[in-house]
This record gives C-alpha cells, sequence and structure tokens, in this order.
C-alpha cells in the first residue's frame, strides 16, 4: 500500500527514522553550542553595584584628606603654627583614607567569597 504521498510503507517509515535521528543529532549540537556560547560570555553586571562600590571607595578615601587637611588648617589657625599643621595632619589624612581603602576593599572581597562559596554576605 503506497503512503498519501506516493511512497511505499517501508520507505516513509525509513525517512522519518533518519529524520528522526537527524532531528535528535542537530538537538544536541545546538544545546552544545549554546553552552558553549553562554560559557564564553562575560558575566552579567550587578545592576551598577559595582559603580556603588567605586564612589563608596572613592569617598571614603576624599573623606580622609578633607578631614585631616580641615583639622590641620583649624589648629594652624588657632596656634599660630601655619603650615605644618596642615601639613601633618594632610598626611595623616591621606594614610587614614588608604587605610580606610584598604579595609572596605577587604571586606567587599570577603563578602563576595562567602556569596560565591554560598554563604550568607556579611
Amino acid at each position: 500500500m503506497a503512503a498519501p504521498d506516493g511512497r511505499s510503507g517501508k520507505a516513509s517509515a525509513a525517512s522519518d527514522a533518519d529524520l528522526a535521528r537527524r532531528l535528535d543529532r542537530l538537538s544536541r549540537d545546538l544545546h552544545a553550542e549554546r553552552q558553549e556560547h553562554a560559557a564564553s560570555q562575560p558575566p552579567e553586571r550587578k545592576d551598577g553595584a559595582g559603580y556603588a562600590q567605586a564612589v563608596k571607595l572613592a569617598s571614603e578615601f576624599v573623606a580622609g584628606i578633607l578631614v585631616g587637611a580641615g583639622l590641620g588648617w583649624g589648629i594652624d589657625r588657632l596656634a599660630g603654627t601655619s603650615p605644618w599643621g596642615l601639613i601633618v595632619l594632610l598626611l595623616l589624612g591621606f594614610c587614614a583614607g588608604v587605610l580606610n581603602v584598604v579595609r572596605a576593599a577587604g571586606r567587599m572581597t570577603a563578602a563576595d567569597a562567602k556569596k560565591s562559596d554560598g554563604g550568607p554576605a556579611i
């Protein structure tokens, strides 16, 4: 008996099986290609979280310098030791700013490491 398209039953079954094998192979290849493409893509950004951290670090650094300079200027005005109070406390403010940035960056790194390990973030 002939199939509606004019082929015999055996030929139609063979071509259907061949078509199913090709479709399975193409599906596996497509799945593997999608996984490879996803692995090669950079990770997605976290809605500006990196920018927020950068602004926080920069503001901590600048705040340390400004507080040191302000205190030094104030001491110079009160004690009349210009410019030594400003110079000394400006340098101390710079050191304090660097120390604050290093500490904050360490906390951020520890929090990221805990997130990647599956533990709760600090």
